[in-house]
């Protein structure tokens, strides 16, 4: 249980500090952190509880990397779902916190969906839906290159979690005017629920990418880097 709780906690606060950085930060008043600010905030999230919990659960925080990983030989099967279970609740209940904190304040409208992902009129850019699935694919099998890189016996030690969280934040300097950046599922489900309508609708998409783009991450690496 200890290693589920960890994934709990660690999705939580990726989701409370990345997608809360992104709704009361990047646009405030004369004094924003814009979109380099809220790529910093995600990358700090996943480094800081990579830190503090990845030696319990190995730090997945992602139902993607989850996956991932077990493609690339680095999880057991029988604990993916329990992980991805954790992933999504840990996120919806950050979520909540985030759409209570939000609407308690008269003056502060949810800015923009919520810090949703999306497409096509959803996209901060206006990118079309091949552009969104062809860039959340991309990006989230890189990431996995970048973990189990980072991970393996021959890698320098201690220094994963630097490399993992810089690497998301590259990942959301590079797309958050193209979805707003997912790479992961839980991520994603939780602010569609609250961002609702068309945001509910699309969120297919960051589900199905950043899987695919995972699962074939994890199976270059397997073939090509695992046995150096």
């Amino acid at each position: 249980m200890k290693k589920y709780f960890a994934e709990f906690f660690g999705t939580f606060w990726l989701v409370f500090g990345g997608c809360g950085s992104a709704i009361f930060a990047a646009g405030f008043p004369d004094l924003g952190i814009g979109f380099t600010g809220v790529a910093l905030a995600f990358g700090l999230t996943v480094l800081t509880m990579a830190y503090a919990v990845g030696h319990i659960s190995g730090g997945h925080f992602n139902p993607a990397v989850t996956i991932g990983l077990w493609i690339g030989g680095n999880h057991t099967a029988k604990e993916v779902v329990p992980y991805i279970v954790s992933q999504l609740v840990g996120a919806i209940l950050a979520a909540t916190f985030l759409y209570l904190i939000v609407t308690d304040n008269d003056g502060f409208e949810i800015l923009e969906g919520f810090a949703a992902n999306g497409y096509g009129d959803l996209s901060p850019g206006g990118y079309n839906m091949t552009a969104a699935f062809v860039a959340e694919f991309l990006l989230t099998m890189f990431f996995l290159l970048i973990i189990l890189g980072s991970i393996h016996k021959n890698a320098p030690k201690g220094f994963a979690p630097i490399a993992i969280g810089l690497g998301l934040t590259l990942i959301h300097l590079i797309s958050i005017p193209i979805t707003n950046t997912s790479v992961n599922p839980a991520r994603s489900m939780s602010q569609a629920l609250f961002a609702g309508g068309g945001y509910l609708s699309q969120v297919w998409l960051f589900w199905v990418a950043p899987i695919a783009g995972a699962v074939v991450g994890g199976l270059i690496y397997k073939a090509l880097f695992d046995k150096e």
